[in-house]
């Protein structure tokens, strides 16, 4: 019986912890600048944050995943959004923090998905820290500033032929045209971050 119970209490002290890391998680508000990241694609060229900004008018980053059944529900999604806005001036790159998918999976996953954007690997999980992101899929929209101007879903339903409103589209549509996005925030929702575990 008392096995049982330091078990229960040895449960409780790791669902607290890891509760507290959740809600310690906070991502940067609406109009402020975002942490700055320069990372590899899994064919190991790098990507910088910076270089993408100054190329376009903005960056959408990503938080993605190759095992997450939600996450991989949006594939053929998140491509299309990509080929549609690239030549618009919006670019869109992938991150993918979790802890055990590795650059071969990575690399494996986006040649079967056919995806023409870059997935990058977060070693670390050090920028979905920084960025406060939780679930994959899971987006940030960043103007040509460095400011963020959008964070959350990309549409409201895993199931495409089920989606009410295609919240990462509508708010391009509305910042390329010069005007504000009718929401600059969502729920994302999704399978949550494999972190590394806190030492």
């Amino acid at each position: 019986m008392k096995n049982v119970v330091l078990t229960i209490a040895a449960i409780a002290v790791t669902v607290s912890a890891f509760t507290f890391l959740g809600a310690d998680l906070k991502a940067p508000k609406i109009g402020e600048n975002v942490q700055t990241f320069s990372l590899k694609n899994y064919d190991g060229k790098e990507f910088a944050l910076d270089n993408l900004l100054k190329e376009n008018k903005f960056v959408v980053a990503m938080f993605i995943s190759t095992q997450c059944p939600v996450s991989n529900a949006y594939n053929e999604r998140m491509e299309k959004l990509n080929e549609e806005y690239a030549k618009k001036g919006v670019a869109f790159v992938g991150i993918n923090a979790n802890v055990k998918e590795t650059a071969a999976d990575i690399a494996a996953h986006s040649k079967e998905h056919g995806f023409t954007f870059p997935v990058l690997k977060d070693i670390n999980n050090k920028i979905a820290d920084a960025y406060g992101a939780e679930h994959t899929p899971e987006v940030y929209v960043i103007n040509a500033k460095g400011a963020l101007v959008y964070h959350g879903r990309i549409d409201d339903s895993k199931d495409a032929s089920k989606i009410q409103s295609k919240d990462l589209a509508i708010t391009l549509d509305a910042l390329l045209a010069g005007k504000e996005p009718p929401k600059t925030e969502t729920k994302a929702f999704g399978c949550s971050i494999k972190r590394v575990e806190a030492d």
